[in-house]
């Protein structure tokens, strides 16, 4: 169906799954730090013949494991999740293959069709976390979407979401009766 997104969003916890990253140039070191601003404890494995000194130096910081080799069928075993970012697209190929094989999920940088999941514009602002897709059509739109959310969330929407949470834990009854007091709470946001 034409103009319609078919996406499931999901919130992964990134730093519980092991990543790899297959590349390690300008579009590794794109999606390795759009990964790590939302994820700064991802558990991430990057592998290529070269490695820019910017990847080299968020792997000093957080928790990256650098591995300067070509890729190799056998790297994604133990992968829950799969980033193909080389400018070889027969071993971005070759890594969505080996991916399919093993149903692990994989993404190959800017090929939609050899992407089980995308990268979206995502904006965070505390526990409030809000991702953006459109279906792989257009990164800039997302981009700009992100920027407008960023924009009109309040600083403070963390201490909204800490004191409902503190309210939530008060409210008795069933799970019914405590959608419906939280709901009436919130209701003035959307106003």
């Amino acid at each position: 169906m034409s103009g319609v997104n078919e996406l499931y969003p999901i919130f992964l916890k990134v730093h519980q799954l092991n990543v790899l990253i297959v590349g390690g140039g300008n579009v590794a070191l794109e999606k390795l730090s759009f990964l790590l601003k939302s994820s700064p404890n991802a558990q991430v494995q990057l592998i290529a013949p070269i490695i820019k000194e910017e990847i080299r130096d968020l792997a000093r910081k957080h928790t990256i494991e650098l591995i300067e080799k070509t890729y190799d069928s056998d790297d994604i075993r133990g992968k829950d999740l799969v980033i193909a970012t080389t400018d070889k697209e027969e071993v971005n190929l070759q890594v969505y293959q080996d991916c399919r094989v093993n149903n692990t999920l994989v993404n190959v940088a800017d090929t939609p069709h050899y992407c089980d999941f995308y990268l979206g514009g995502i904006v965070t602002k505390g526990h409030v976390k809000i991702a953006i897709s459109t279906n792989g059509k257009s990164p800039t739109t997302a981009k700009r979407l992100r920027q407008f959310f960023e924009e009109v969330i309040p600083d403070d929407i963390n201490q909204l979401v800490e004191n409902l949470n503190q309210y939530r834990k008060t409210i008795k009854g069933n799970f019914e009766k405590k959608v419906g007091q939280l709901n009436k709470l919130t209701e003035t946001l959307i106003n």
